[in-house]
């Protein structure tokens, strides 16, 4: 039972509309002034708070700025109640922040329509799911129903790919984005010369093709091939647009989705431009560590030497040197079919570190 914190001086219009909404099976508490009403919303945690503007002792602009400064209550939804109509009122309330704005007399119908409608997209925004097939079908079909759009593609599907085999090229048409749902993925370029450079090394759990998608040119601007063994499933362009664009609660929930770490990037790049190649080369290490590609027992990652100095922006063989020199200090091993196997993670930190 979803529970109502009722703020309201009113009398006979506090007790008309607690009425209201226990007929609907919602559990109400009420109180008769904002001071009150803000010890209620503390001790009571309602699931949506309705509150008067014109009240004695705290009115309801100083309720919602007080519960707003608190981590506990500041997530609640809040429709403020009043009986004025005029503009102003109802542009300071929601430049505030407050859900929605209600002028009295309402109608029974408005005021449950309403508390539903901020209920649902309270539902919706707190829910967390999970970075998985099932998790990314889950939270389509929960923002189809939120947005009422009825056109998104059913459930994703699976498909397989083998080492070495391309989920999308350099210069194709970018009509979908993908999830890996299991397996290792490299993205690559080839630069003016021809010279291919690695741009990003992917894991179960990421997104890639979302920046070519949203292009100018249409077109992928990087290829995708898998490392390993690979279940990935693809969401076309249209879907992904409407899950971006349509709604700015289900866009912002969404772009945390399939942005992977968009401020790891920038960090990613500066890197690349000011830092030594034996920096790069530990930072990078310890990235794909994190990621669970190397592991610090008996496993490693298979990546070729080219592959690597790619990832880090420097020459093969400078590579190879930098990969030689940490193993001869202990902090990595190199292992058959070119496997990286971490052994002295606090060493290398240290690297990334200084230098």
């Amino acid at each position: 039972m979803k529970k109502i914190l009722l703020i309201e001086d009113n009398l006979d219009v506090r007790e008309m509309t607690a009425e209201i909404l226990e007929l609907e099976n919602y559990e109400v508490t009420t109180a008769e002034n904002g001071k009150i009403g803000v010890e209620k919303a503390r001790l009571f945690t309602p699931d949506i708070i309705l509150c008067d503007i014109m009240m004695p002792e705290l009115d309801g602009y100083g309720v919602f700025e007080q519960l707003s400064e608190d981590q506990a209550t500041a997530s609640i939804p809040f429709i403020f109640l009043t009986a004025k109509s005029e503009k102003a009122d109802f542009r300071k309330g929601m430049t505030m922040g407050a859900d929605d704005y209600l002028t009295k007399p309402f109608e029974a119908e408005d005021l449950i329509e309403a508390i539903e409608a901020r209920l649902k997209k309270s539902s919706f925004l707190r829910k967390e799911f999970s970075r998985s097939v099932q998790g990314l079908n889950e939270f389509i079909q929960e923002a189809s129903k939120y947005q009422n759009l009825k056109d998104l593609s059913e459930d994703r599907e699976l498909s397989r790919y083998k080492p070495k085999e391309e989920i999308f090229s350099e210069d194709g048409s970018a009509h979908n984005l993908y999830f890996i749902h299991s397996g290792e993925v490299k993205t690559y370029k080839h630069n003016e010369n021809g010279k291919e450079y690695v741009t990003g090394m992917f894991k179960a759990g990421d997104f890639i093709g979302q920046l070519c998608v949203l292009g100018n040119s249409g077109l992928y601007t990087e290829t995708a091939v898998a490392l390993t063994n690979c279940e990935i499933c693809s969401i076309p362009k249209n879907d992904f647009t409407q899950l971006l664009f349509n709604n700015k609660e289900v866009s912002h929930k969404f772009i945390g989705m399939v942005s992977n770490d968009v401020l790891h990037m920038r960090e990613q790049l500066m890197g690349m431009a000011f830092d030594s190649v034996r920096k790069r080369a530990a930072t990078a290490l310890l990235e794909l560590y994190d990621k669970g590609l190397i592991k610090d027992a008996n496993l490693g990652i298979s990546i070729s030497r080219e592959d690597f100095a790619g990832l880090i922006g420097t020459a093969t063989e400078t590579a190879i040197r930098v990969l030689s020199s940490f193993k001869d200090k202990g902090l990595i091993e190199l292992g058959e079919s070119r496997r990286i196997i971490l052994s002295d993670k606090k060493q290398l930190q240290q690297v990334a570190d200084f230098g």
